[in-house]
């Protein structure tokens, strides 16, 4: 199992480039699913989870060429809407293939994903909504199993209003919606960039979709959708995660690629801290000097500060100056990251949703242990600034989100290396 050594206390300096959106490539992935013609993806990151989910589609009998960062899938011959268990189990975004499969087909089985590290992510909205569209649904022998009524070769427009946003159910129901009879509305829909990059897919597919960034979407359901060309957009967390890397370690780096307006409620926060965060042609740059001055925040769906980034700015904030308080309103077990911030020196408590910290002056390296995605970035980030040499084990959950991170980091002065 492979770890990073990191010895801490280098500033960062020079340029890095932002990958493609995993959270991005995943459902357009899935969405090449809804048309028998060839479709590409550009900038691709090179991610186990992609690896993942493009051996889940090509279990189906999809045909999928990969290249550096290019992605060829071709679905026109498509031989088994199933996705079955053994894949599902290590991707909860498998269910994706579901809403696609069902459009195109008529038919779908899906495993359900099982449980996941940082709290219940229910898939009943997703079966909520499609049921809504006409789908018949049952969930049997740890399968959701769905299927147009007979007689019915579409599924149909339907105003759709979940009970709580979720971004994998906003996009399932647009990828069903672009193929159903009618139209379809989404009250509550999701807003993050990456629905808005999936949409734009869709419609170079021929897909007729309004109003996708807010929380209202109206989709006009075509015929069929052709093969299409489409770039990712850049990962966001990616480019908070080195943003906050940056802030932490000072010195004066360039994201190329890196969407500012894609994380206000982040660089927000940053500039209140005191680091600099500007937007230039081609990406954004920050830097930052001396100690950072703590800050309070609250997580929330986007465009509030995403939870996805909670344990990288945590990090920010133990060796800050102050108090500050951090309170987590999407997941329920998205703070354990604490105990191993805790090994390196960190002084916080946790009460319930809550996290109190109180700012240190430094960080002494250890041997700590990843527990999920985010916080392998929190404690990479928590290692580049301690004292000593920092040993992070469990990094396999950093491969599922960042592309090559060690190489990246390294490029910009970072003391890291890989060990098999």
């Amino acid at each position: 199992m492979d770890k990073l050594l990191i010895r801490g206390g280098r500033r960062l300096h020079g340029e890095v480039v932002v990958s493609g959106a995993k959270n991005a490539a995943l459902p357009e992935l899935c969405a090449a699913l809804l048309t028998d013609q060839p479709v590409q993806l550009r900038n691709v990151p090179r991610l186990q989870d992609v690896a993942t989910m493009v051996k889940l589609i090509q279990n189906m009998g999809v045909q999928v060429e990969r290249g550096t960062d290019i992605v060829r899938i071709d679905a026109g011959g498509l031989s088994s809407p199933e996705a079955p268990y053994e894949l599902v189990k290590t991707m909860r975004a498998s269910v994706l293939a579901l809403g696609p499969l069902l459009a195109r087909f008529g038919e779908a089985t899906v495993s359900l994903p099982g449980g996941c590290a940082i709290g219940s992510r229910p898939v009943d909205q997703h079966i909520k909504g499609l049921q809504q569209m006409g789908a018949e649904i049952v969930v049997e022998h740890g399968y959701i199993i769905a299927k147009l009524p007979k007689g019915r070769e579409r599924l149909r427009g339907a105003h759709i209003r979940t009970d709580m946003v979720t971004v994998t159910g906003t996009e399932n129901f647009l990828m069903a919606a672009t193929l159903a009879e009618g139209e379809t509305v989404l009250e509550n829909a999701a807003q993050e960039p990456e629905i808005t990059d999936l949409a734009e897919m869709l419609i170079a597919m021929g897909a007729r979709i309004e109003g996708h960034g807010t929380s209202r979407i109206r989709i006009q359901g075509v015929d069929r959708l052709r093969g299409c060309e489409h770039r990712v957009v850049a990962d966001r967390i990616e480019a908070g995660t080195f943003l906050c890397a940056v802030a932490a370690t000072g010195g004066d780096v360039l994201l190329r690629h890196g969407r500012a307006d894609h994380l206000e409620a982040v660089i927000d926060k940053l500039r209140e801290a005191g680091a600099r965060v500007e937007a230039v042609d081609g990406g954004m740059r920050v830097s930052a000097q001396g100690r950072l001055v703590a800050q309070s925040f609250r997580t929330a769906e986007y465009p509030g500060f995403p939870t996805d980034m909670q344990a990288q700015f945590m990090v920010l904030n133990v060796i800050s100056d102050g108090p500050s308080k951090v309170t987590e309103t999407i997941f329920e077990n998205r703070f354990m990251h604490v105990n191993e911030l805790v090994r390196l020196g960190a002084r916080i408590q946790i009460d319930g949703k809550f996290a109190v910290i109180d700012g240190v002056e430094r960080l002494s390296g250890a041997t700590v242990m990843a527990t999920d995605l985010r916080a392998s970035a929190s404690l990479v980030i928590a290692g580049l600034v301690a004292e000593g040499e920092t040993l992070v084990d469990r990094i396999y959950h950093l491969d599922r989100g960042y592309d090559r991170m060690e190489d990246k980091l390294r490029g910009i002065g970072a003391d890291i290396e890989r060990i098999k």
